[in-house]
């Protein structure tokens, strides 16, 4: 069967090379901010649906905003960073399959990720189910879990939105779609403000209403993108739903699996963090601050992660279309601009660190541990604004299983056991938890640095081409 050829959205670097390096620096800024600009966009919106709840729940108690942060952090982090890092295996099939042209494989890819993860989100069940009993075996105070435990329970929709939305959401953007992404997020977050002030403060519903305004709004992206990809948005890589979805399907598990362990490993490094100091004493308030530096600084990384994003699809795009050299020189400007970009905000929250909390809360006692913590929080920024570029090299190389065991060792075998050490033997509380775990980024982004600088790309073009040839198949319309 003959496949219709869409032009492709990025021109691979062997389209055009400019012989003037600013020149060449100009044009590859316009290709990564044509995916970062509208992703940057969307994934603010999108977090902020998530920051305005806890926002909202912060303003009903202190003991409200506390529960919601918990199974967020613990709960809800563990599952979406689980499935985030699942999906991002479409990151490198899909880009490195639309750099070859090979469009057609695009929706399959899709629909294999939505069986996987369908099934990971009903594994995942249990937890939310017994999330009180798991939080208390975790230390946490009894009256605390019980609460964290209801929000946990009243979010299962959530993790279903989840296991559809991130695939389509890599699907599109593998295909530079950011700008509809962008769109639809921007509604929903206007919709979800509505819906919170609705439900929370005209309806009376408290922290219940808080959650379940969080599922429909989720849901309605998720409804919103999938409408806009069968009814025509995507006409060359999407024939509809097809039986090839099924095909190797144990070797995308694999795959999913490895991308998983990879992505996850680092979401959940931070909401350790929160755990960790719930335990400390005066507990509430170390939560509390916590959360909300953690939650300005995820606002902040959203940034970051669209460069991720971007990263991963431009090295994916290149190499899918046999160009080493534009790839590498696709990481090189990411990495420039993403890093300038870092140390702004860093030098911005470190001149609003004693206003920024008011967002979340008006307690004296928790402003005031916020802005105690306010420099770890600039420096984590800055960090991660290099970290995640660096990790969207590995996605798009198709490195995600050596990654996974570089953040096994920087984030479980050093950063946390050092952060564990200051906290508690030293007695540094947060800010020693917080200091050693910086640590274990330091080292993690150390090692990435090592990674890409020694790549050899033009073996990297051979694997990108052997890896869509293996996973090609004839597409069923």
């Amino acid at each position: 069967m003959v496949h219709a050829v869409e032009t492709p959205l990025i021109l691979s670097g062997s389209d055009q090379k400019p012989q003037n390096t600013g020149t060449r620096v100009f044009i590859e800024s316009k290709k990564l901010w044509s995916v970062a600009g509208p992703s940057i966009l969307g994934n603010i919106l999108s977090y902020s649906t998530m920051a305005i709840t806890q926002a909202f729940a912060g303003h009903l108690g202190d003991f409200e905003l506390a529960s919601i942060s918990i199974a967020n952090s613990v709960i809800i982090a563990f599952s979406s960073g689980l499935m985030i890092g699942m999906s991002s295996a479409l990151e490198t099939l899909c880009g490195q399959a639309f750099g070859a042209k090979k469009y057609h494989m695009l929706g399959i890819y899709m629909q294999r990720s939505w069986i996987v993860l369908f099934l990971c989100a009903t594994l995942l069940l249990p937890i939310y189910i017994f999330a009180t009993p798991i939080l208390i075996w975790m230390g946490q105070p009894v009256e605390l879990a019980a609460r964290a435990g209801k929000v946990a329970l009243w979010s299962i929709p959530l993790i279903y939105a989840f296991a559809f939305l991130f695939p389509i959401s890599r699907f599109l953007m593998s295909q530079m779609k950011n700008n509809i992404m962008a769109v639809f997020s921007t509604f929903v977050f206007l919709l979800h403000v509505f819906i919170t002030w609705l439900f929370v403060y005209k309806m009376k519903l408290g922290l219940f209403g808080t959650v379940m305004t969080l599922n429909f709004s989720w849901w309605v992206n998720v409804i919103c993108l999938f409408g806009y990809v069968v009814f025509g948005g995507c006409p060359f890589s999407w024939n509809g739903f097809s039986m090839e979805a099924f095909s190797n399907i144990w070797d995308f598990v694999k795959l999913s699996t490895s991308s998983g362990i990879m992505v996850c490993l680092e979401y959940w490094y931070f909401s350790a963090l929160v755990l960790f100091s719930s335990t400390l004493n005066n507990a509430q308030i170390a939560v509390d601050a916590l959360s909300i530096c953690l939650c300005t600084n995820t606002c902040v990384f959203m940034i970051s992660l669209a460069f991720f994003a971007s990263t991963g699809v431009r090295v994916a795009n290149e190499l899918g279309a046999g160009d080493g050299k534009a790839a590498k020189f696709a990481v090189k400007v990411s990495v420039m601009t993403s890093t300038l970009i870092g140390l702004f905000f860093s030098g911005l929250i470190m001149g609003l660190h004693d206003i920024y909390g008011l967002i979340f809360t008006s307690s004296p006692e928790v402003l005031e541990a916020v802005d105690k913590l306010t420099w770890l929080l600039a420096i984590t920024i800055f960090l991660n604004s290099v970290q995640p570029v660096l990790s969207g090299v590995a996605v798009g190389s198709g490195w995600q299983a050596t990654v996974a065991y570089v953040n096994i060792g920087s984030y479980y075998l050093i950063g946390i056991p050092v952060g564990l050490v200051l906290g508690y033997a030293f007695d540094f509380g947060v800010v020693g938890i917080w200091s050693g775990m910086i640590g274990g980024t330091v080292v993690q982004t150390s090692a990435l640095t090592y990674m890409t600088v020694k790549c050899d790309w033009n073996q990297e073009v051979m694997k990108a081409g052997e890896r869509v040839e293996k996973w090609d198949s004839p597409c069923i319309l």
